[in-house]
């Protein structure tokens, strides 16, 4: 069974959650009315509250927040997996600076819970790279993560 363990993020978590870090967000469809799960690499924590996500100007993600602004996010690490429930909106349309056309949504924090099943903890976190490329990346992560801290 998930733990609630705040309704705040920890020092932790928001450590995790200040740079660009590889999250799950959970949004409804309001089609079908059922989760909908997306990768995302840009998030940002500017305190324990809230948090900051850029997306792709047409993702799927900013309809369902509209129609519908409960959405979880989950973070693997440290030491275990991270159930971050709360209510979103789409808070930039378009997000500035950033040479791509993106949208910002920002989450009001409700509750953390600790999901990871009894009797285990995470001792390596998930990693990716970039598949296209590196300078053009860096620069864009760069012009995304600052958008996201001006908010």
């Amino acid at each position: 069974m998930a733990e609630r363990i705040s309704e705040t993020l920890s020092e932790p978590l928001l450590n995790k959650l200040k740079g660009e870090q590889y999250v799950l967000l959970a949004t409804i469809d309001p089609e079908t009315n059922t989760p909908v799960v997306n990768a995302v690499s840009w998030v940002y924590a500017p305190d324990d509250r809230n948090l900051r996500i850029a997306v792709g100007h047409r993702s799927r993600m900013i309809g369902n927040v509209k129609a519908n602004p409960r959405v979880t996010v989950t973070v693997i690490g440290p030491h275990s997996t991270y159930s971050i429930a709360g209510n979103a909106r789409v808070s930039h349309e378009p997000l500035e600076g950033a040479q791509i056309k993106l949208a910002g949504i920002t989450i009001e924090v409700e509750s953390v819970r600790d999901v990871m099943f009894y009797g285990a903890k995470i001792v390596e976190e998930p990693r990716y790279v970039k598949t296209y490329d590196k300078e053009a990346a860096d620069k864009l992560d760069r012009q995304v993560m600052d958008a996201l801290r001006r908010g």
